[in-house]
């Protein structure tokens, strides 16, 4: 640990304080590199203090301290750590750094992130929903794709060396390079590639390895940015007047060999909409980086050339297939049309009958008040009201009337009727009589059948009504033929979940039992409702919607407090959308791989003793709670590195932890159980030894 002395502070930049800014200021045109990162950026307080929340307590060490001891380079990373021993006799153990060096790592993270960050490759993801939602949404028309498959295996001594030739090609600092080098060989950061560890939240991942996974990284994005722009430029995008010609309409479609890119860490996806060979093409050229540059093992028969529209492929836990637009946008069946009429003539029924109903009662409601009226009248009882109403009866009256009239030749039958009525077999149009008849006579029928062809005339509704369902029809087939040229022509990635595994995955978890069915999970019984609801709120995975999973458990998916105030709960599907939570705006969430193989129960402990709250920059003593973590893993005795019994792309907590006792705030705990924070976000090293 840091000694207790507290030398002098670390000078701080003065407001307003930013780190690009900073590091920019430590750039040498001469060199093209950023000199001294460690001594004048990544150890100043100001950085390392980067990573503290402004609500955070106090820290339990001196922050001057470590920031002179990080310029100096005295500081040993194995004199931060802490092992973690394993439950089990012949269990692993876990060095896990201490809040110091993990301020530290958060420092270092910040710092290579601002310089490149910048100049990584827009398919370089840092989330695997953005990445889906660019597969689902970009890729278009896609013929062949492949993904990279490289096998389990450890970030070994010659890969770490090789990382530091890529740091180095653009920062000086020879203190950095050795204190990185430490970091991997105490084991305080761990590489697994072609694990399921990376990027999970797992408290064996350090929080800096995303950032030197996508550094090392870097060579083969640099290769897939020159094939993509040899490919692009061999086929360029035609504008419009090259298509159409002299002004003139075209219905060819114009589609370039384009090549898709995706990396998300060490996963690799490609696609292209050309030619078999030129995928095989691209495919070896990316393999020979991976082999021959950066030392690593690939799966060659893994790594296969498959079929966009014929074979399904799975990457980052989906699966994806090119299928028709049709497939994905499917029109409406006739029984599904006839349904929707049948719908809307109920409910236009049901309308029907609310009115009626109200206008009845508006009547007997009238009658009685008449009624009641008039025989007190009789009775010789007079009524002073002080003002009269005649005018405002009136008004209601010719306001029903007209109201009444209106909707009656509304209807297009009624409209016939009087127009034929009014019309037909009159002698008023006779000659022979009209010179008969006087002038004013003859000029009233005139002017009434100007009215009647003015209001009641239904050829003009006619003409209309055809227009309008010609148009319809016109709709219907011109959408039709969009539809038939579209499943032709274009191809739409569906995205699936692999629905196999995502059932073991339950079943191994204890929600089903060998048959598909639920079934209680016994080591739940011990957690406070309002823990029960949350936990399987941070694992929940269902086909239905809220509203019909509210619909089938009701209650039980609530918890109040004792003041009867609703204390959890599932939020609706309105919820959801006033939260802002569309597709567009839902962020990468935390993967509940943690939440899902973990369990914590809480602990009923006698001892008056406070316990603070083990969440990073957290110390609250009044409302924490000692909660045991129980792992899926040790509790079935099963391997998460055998895939046969093992869920294939589901991580797992290391068994370091199962059993420990952790104190958490009820806020933390919320945020753990929700899947909102991870055990990277706790400090692990500050477990309680209880048996």
């Amino acid at each position: 640990m840091l000694p207790s002395d507290k030398p002098p502070a670390a000078p701080i930049p003065s407001p307003p304080f930013s780190i690009s800014s900073l590091i920019s200021s430590r750039y040498n045109p001469t060199k093209g590199k950023y000199l001294h990162l460690l001594s004048s950026v990544i150890s100043l307080p100001s950085v390392l203090s980067l990573s503290i929340p402004a609500s955070s307590f106090p820290l339990h060490f001196s922050l001057a301290s470590l920031s002179l001891h990080l310029r100096l380079s005295s500081l040993s990373p194995s004199s931060l750590s802490s092992t973690i021993p394993s439950s089990r006799l012949k269990g692993a153990s876990l060095t896990l750094p201490c809040p110091p060096l993990k301020l530290t790592l958060d420092s270092l993270r910040l710092t290579l992130d601002s310089i490149f960050a910048p100049k990584r490759a827009t398919f370089a993801y840092s989330g695997r929903h953005t990445a889906v939602k660019y597969i689902k949404n970009y890729i278009q028309n896609p013929t062949w794709w492949f993904k990279v498959d490289i096998p389990r295996q450890h970030f070994t001594a010659r890969h770490v060396s090789r990382l530091l030739e890529v740091l180095s090609g653009k920062i000086d600092d020879p203190q950095l390079f050795l204190f990185v080098r430490d970091l991997f060989e105490s084991d305080l950061v761990s590489i697994e590639l072609g694990g399921a560890e990376l990027g999970r939240g797992f408290p064996q991942e350090s929080t800096i390895v995303p950032t030197l996974v996508n550094i090392y990284f870097d060579r083969v994005d640099r290769e897939l940015q020159v094939i993509r722009e040899e490919v692009h430029k061999r086929n360029p995008r035609l504008k419009e007047e090259h298509l159409t010609g002299n002004g003139s309409t075209s219905t060819a479609f114009h589609r370039p060999v384009r090549v898709y890119a995706i990396r998300y860490l060490d996963e690799i996806f490609v696609a292209t909409s050309g030619s078999k060979f030129l995928t095989l093409d691209i495919r070896d050229r990316i393999l020979h980086v991976l082999e021959g540059e950066l030392g690593l093992k690939v799966d060659k028969l893994g790594s296969s050339v498959h079929s966009a529209v014929s074979e399904k492929i799975g990457f980052m836990g989906y699966e994806f297939q090119a299928v028709p637009p049709s497939v994905l946008y499917p029109p409406m069946s006739e029984k599904a049309i006839r349904a929707r009429k049948k719908y809307l003539k109920m409910k236009a029924a049901k309308a029907e009958e609310l009115k009626n109903a109200r206008e009845t009662r508006r009547k007997k409601l009238g009658l009685k008040i008449l009624k009641q009226l008039f025989n007190r009248m009789k009775a010789g009882e007079s009524f002073d009201l002080g003002f009269g109403i005649e005018r405002e009866v009136t008004e209601v009256f010719d306001e029903w009337a007209g109201e009444t009239v209106k909707e009656y030749f509304q209807n297009l039958e009624n409209r016939c009727y009087w127009h034929r009525l009014l019309l037909t077999g009159d002698f008023f149009r006779l000659d022979r009589i009209r010179c008969q008849l006087p002038d004013k006579l003859v000029q009233s029928y005139d002017t009434l059948q100007e009215k009647v062809e003015q209001f009641l005339s239904h050829v003009r509704d006619i003409k209309s009504l055809e227009r309008e369902q010609s148009r319809k029809i016109e709709e219907e087939e011109r959408c039709y033929a969009k539809r038939t040229i579209d499943d032709l022509a274009e191809l739409k990635i569906k995205v699936s979940a692999p629905i196999e595994q995502v059932r073991k995955a339950v079943k191994l978890a204890g929600f089903t039992n060998s048959m598909g069915r639920p079934r209680p999970i016994k080591l739940l019984i011990r957690l406070d409702d309002a823990d029960i609801i949350k936990w399987y709120a941070g694992v929940e995975k269902h086909e239905s919607t809220k509203r019909q999973a509210i619909s089938h458990f009701t209650k039980d998916l609530k918890v109040k407090n004792k003041d009867g105030v609703d204390e959890i709960w599932f939020p609706t599907e309105r919820e959801i959308k006033m939260m802002g939570a569309e597709t567009r705006n839902i962020p990468d969430p935390k993967p509940v791989d943690g939440t899902l193989t973990m369990i914590l129960v809480q602990l009923a402990v006698d001892d008056k003793e406070k316990y603070e709250c083990v969440a990073h920059f957290c110390r609250e003593t009044d409302t924490t709670i000692l909660y045991r973590i129980r792992l899926l893993q040790n509790r079935l005795n099963v391997d998460p590195l055998n895939e046969m019994k093992w869920v294939p792309g589901l991580g797992a907590v290391h068994e370091s932890l199962n059993k420990k006792c952790f104190p958490l705030c009820e806020c933390h705990a919320t945020e753990l159980l929700l899947g909102k924070i991870t055990l990277q976000d706790i400090d692990c090293t500050s477990y309680v030894d209880i048996e």
